[in-house]
């Protein structure tokens, strides 16, 4: 499960970006965009100078207008994407006004998201090699969990329990990301039965709890 998704820049299957006139250059917000799609679509390997150069129309002339070289264009997309999880992860503070298993569902539903899938899987590979990409993963990996735990406490699980589910649906959910293609999709009513299955308290809840 991975917040990413509600603020991910790009979707997997890439649209055609609208051709600007000649006459106009190509930001360096745009060339940061293009070349998170291309890393979204194919990994962060598949972005080089002639390819984005070939998806936006231009010379190789227009890149080093903006960027002194491909590393520095990896750091604007690093910095950028990493600008946007953060925005994402503040919009997830709000669902402790919702109820546990809203909260849960909400986050779970994320998982049958082609797109989303697609985020997560760029992310974590491009985290491999990027410190700052690696931060920010980590960083929304535990506030997820955070987030899961929380509802599990509030739903009357001791901080044993609650820590051990949360844990099996976060690791589900990053797990689900990179697996799908190989392992057989849930459908949205399977996901529903393992949720009920991991927030099954076997007796009524005793009341909300704050994590320590």
């Amino acid at each position: 499960m991975s917040p990413r998704a509600g603020a991910r820049t790009a979707a997997p299957a890439r649209e055609k970006r609208e051709r600007k006139p000649l006459t106009t250059r190509w930001s360096r917000d745009d060339w940061t965009a293009e070349a998170l799609e291309l890393l979204m679509a194919e990994g962060v390997g598949a972005v080089k100078i002639t390819r984005l150069c070939a998806a936006l129309g231009v010379t190789k002339g227009s890149f080093y207008w903006h960027f002194a070289d491909l590393d520095e264009l990896l750091e604007a997309m690093a910095a950028q994407w990493s600008a946007t999880t953060r925005q994402a992860l503040q919009s997830l503070a709000t669902l402790d006004q919702l109820p546990p298993v809203t909260r849960l569902q909400r986050m779970t539903e994320r998982l049958l998201d082609d797109g989303t899938r697609a985020v997560e899987r760029a992310m974590r590979d491009w985290a491999r090699t990027d410190e700052q990409v690696a931060e920010v993963v980590a960083e929304s990996d535990l506030f997820v969990f955070d987030i899961v735990q929380q509802a599990l406490l509030d739903l009357g699980f001791d901080a044993t329990q609650a820590r051990l589910r949360a844990g099996t649906l976060v690791y589900a959910g990053i797990g689900f990301a990179h697996g799908h293609r190989s392992l057989p999709t849930p459908t949205k009513s399977e996901v529903s039965k393992i949720l009920t299955m991991i927030t099954d308290t076997g007796a009524p809840a005793r009341g909300p709890r704050r994590a320590r």
